[in-house]
């Protein structure tokens, strides 16, 4: 048997005349003359079945079926409330959930500051954070199981789908096991690590930044003599700080403070490391648009602006 639909202005009306009980105050309430409320709450009584109110001369009251189905009617209206509310929140950009892929190194620069950022301005998003180096964001924003990727040396965009943002550059710094001789220098040039053994992210979880490395490297007149990989930069240091040799890694890996490791900054002073922010140019979400425009007032860059590819 089909449940019968009950409109939502006539339980409307029933509610509210159920709390005024009287005929002229709950139709100033709704904002309608009498009659027309007089003709909602009879066509809910006959979808009903059952009378809603006693009538008497100067007053009314529920009956037992109208006192029933009083409170399912408060319920669906804050049901709809709620539920409207909810949409509302979601259209806008100030609810819903946010899937961010982001590289681990990230966590000791740009993603504290920024994460507050929107946190602070909508903290009814929910925010799913997810560890992942570069390769693997760009695959996941292309297969749309991420939305927004933030990560080092993006590709060269141009008319691809994805867009790319510039968050910041960072400087490299040579990593050193603690006793190494370059560690007594304030700065190191990159061609005194020529004779050195590298530990370093494998070239498939990060191809541009692993090149960028290779390209400092001969840049100074030599290959770098690669004797061990490693996925996380954690994991890089702690190699380091073993004895396995030397790396060159963004400035912001400084922040993991490993005793056995010496961090020192490089020359030349022009090599950086690019991180970017990443989105499918199609995503047309409130949240995805939210979460770019945190980013350039965290960054103190505009949205659009020329670091955009």
């Amino acid at each position: 048997m089909d449940r019968p639909e009950l409109p939502l202005p006539q339980l409307h009306a029933f509610a509210v005349l159920a709390e005024e009980l009287h005929f002229g105050h709950a139709a100033a309430r709704l904002g309608i003359a009498q009659p027309p409320l007089s003709q909602q709450i009879a066509r809910l009584e006959a979808r009903v079945g059952h009378r809603l109110f006693v009538r008497a001369p100067g007053r009314i009251a529920l009956t037992p079926a109208g006192r029933e189905l009083l409170p399912a009617a408060r319920r669906a209206l804050a049901d709809l409330a709620d539920g409207l509310a909810a949409a509302r929140a979601v259209g806008s950009g100030r609810a819903g959930r946010l899937r961010i892929g982001f590289s681990a190194s990230l966590a000791l620069t740009v993603l504290p500051g920024l994460l507050g950022t929107f946190r602070a301005r909508y903290p009814d998003v929910d925010l799913d954070l997810r560890e992942m180096t570069t390769a693997p964001q760009l695959a996941a924003l292309h297969e749309g199981t991420i939305d927004i990727g933030l990560l080092r040396e993006p590709p060269d965009a141009g008319a691809g789908p994805l867009g790319f943002r510039t968050v910041l550059t960072e400087p490299f710094v040579a990593v050193l096991p603690a006793g190494h001789p370059l560690a007594a220098q304030r700065t190191v040039d990159v061609a005194q690590l020529a004779d050195s053994p590298f530990v370093l992210l494998p070239r498939p979880v990060g191809p541009q930044l692993y090149d960028r490395i290779a390209e400092l490297c001969g840049a100074a007149g030599f290959a770098p003599r690669i004797v061990q990989h490693a996925v996380e930069w954690q994991t890089v240091c702690a190699l380091v700080g073993a004895g396995l040799g030397v790396s060159l890694a963004p400035a912001g890996i400084r922040r993991l403070g490993l005793r056995e490791v010496a961090f020192r900054p490089v020359e030349p002073r022009t090599a950086r490391t690019r991180v970017a922010v990443a989105w499918r140019r199609e995503d047309r979400s409130p949240l995805v648009a939210n979460l770019l425009a945190a980013i350039g007032e965290t960054v103190g860059t505009r949205p659009g602006g020329a670091v955009e590819q």
